[in-house]
């Protein structure tokens, strides 16, 4: 009786001149990785067991949830043998944790969490920058609060454990003279709204991109005052140079007053270990289906390929910079 033998499908990159044949050509490629990761099988007479991709977001009522799960629509209905799921988190220290750890794929960040000093060989790379943070510190109307400063003995939710609003917020704190002067709460976004609702805290920080839905819909049920934090960017860039930079909140976007705050990018990233073409798949989709992006969440168009390649100080996986040379015009 013969040895039954296995076929492996071979792994190809061709190059194609034409655009949509080199397309063609690369979801060919993404099946046979596909097939042949570890764990995945290899025979054509076995079927291969799908591909899962984590994606850490954060809270559901803020933008990287949205952003995340349009994502993951999008993965799901045009990558072959993909699974992509939202994984609800605090954010960005944990986002960064979870990918560290195998716990998840991709994952949303703010890029002041991030190490100076990533390493040579990190095991977490990105994928793109994605939006800007913008710092949110939001009380009421008739509340006494209307500087950074007055927040001195008072109750405020610095943002959940493990978030990138907690690390910012800790920043901004140290620059103002009022690390041990400020009662913290660490609430997450909808803990926070409902706290300020019910007098339970006197005002709260998020940092997400605009708008943040949560704050919205707070602005639009209760008078609401959004703190003006613009000139405390220059003192927060001195110990960080690269990262934070003056961004106005217009009336248009909450219907109150217009602010200047500390804006605050954010990357996309994902494991250093993926297969190159898988992610040259994702980085394809993130900028080819920004205008569905987009629909789930207005940060997500502001999205370009120009700008999503400065990621410092992480490097690019070699799939994304793969996407960002093969498309240039």
């Amino acid at each position: 009786m013969g040895v039954r033998r296995r076929t492996v499908l071979p792994v190809t990159r061709t190059r194609y001149a034409a655009r949509s044949r080199r397309h063609g050509s690369r979801v060919a490629v993404l099946v046979a990785v596909l097939l042949v990761l570890p764990g995945i099988g290899g025979c054509r007479d076995e079927p291969a067991q799908p591909v899962h991709i984590r994606i850490a977001t954060g809270s559901p009522t803020a933008v990287y949830h949205a952003f995340g799960q349009s994502l993951a629509t999008i993965l799901n209905r045009e990558l072959p043998n993909v699974r992509a799921e939202v994984l609800v988190t605090a954010a960005s220290m944990e986002n960064v944790r979870l990918l560290n750890t195998g716990a998840a794929e991709l994952g949303f960040t703010q890029a002041d969490v991030l190490p100076a000093d990533p390493g040579p060989d990190p095991p977490v790379v990105a994928v793109a920058r994605v939006y800007d943070d913008l710092l949110h510190l939001v009380t009421t109307a008739n509340s006494p609060v209307r500087t950074l400063t007055d927040l001195r003995g008072r109750r405020v939710s610095v943002g959940a454990a493990g978030s990138g609003t907690e690390i910012t917020v800790s920043r901004l704190l140290t620059v103002a003279n009022l690390d041990d002067q400020v009662h913290r709460l660490p609430l997450g976004l909808d803990d926070s709204v409902v706290a300020l609702r019910n007098g339970e805290i006197d005002a709260f920080f998020f940092s997400g991109g605009l708008p943040v839905r949560a704050v919205a819909q707070f602005a639009q049920d209760n008078p609401t005052r959004i703190i003006d934090l613009g000139e405390w960017t220059a003192p927060l860039r001195r110990g960080n140079p690269e990262v934070y930079v003056p961004r106005d909140v217009p009336r248009s976007v909450y219907g109150i007053d217009p602010v200047t705050t500390v804006a605050n990018p954010n990357y996309l990233l994902v494991r250093a270990d993926l297969p190159e073409d898988l992610v040259r798949e994702v980085t394809r989709l993130l900028m080819e289906r920004r205008s569905e992006l987009a629909a789930a969440h207005p940060a997500a168009g502001r999205m370009s390929p120009r700008s999503a390649i400065a990621t410092s100080p992480l490097p690019l996986h070699p799939g994304a910079t793969a996407y960002y040379r093969d498309s240039k015009p």
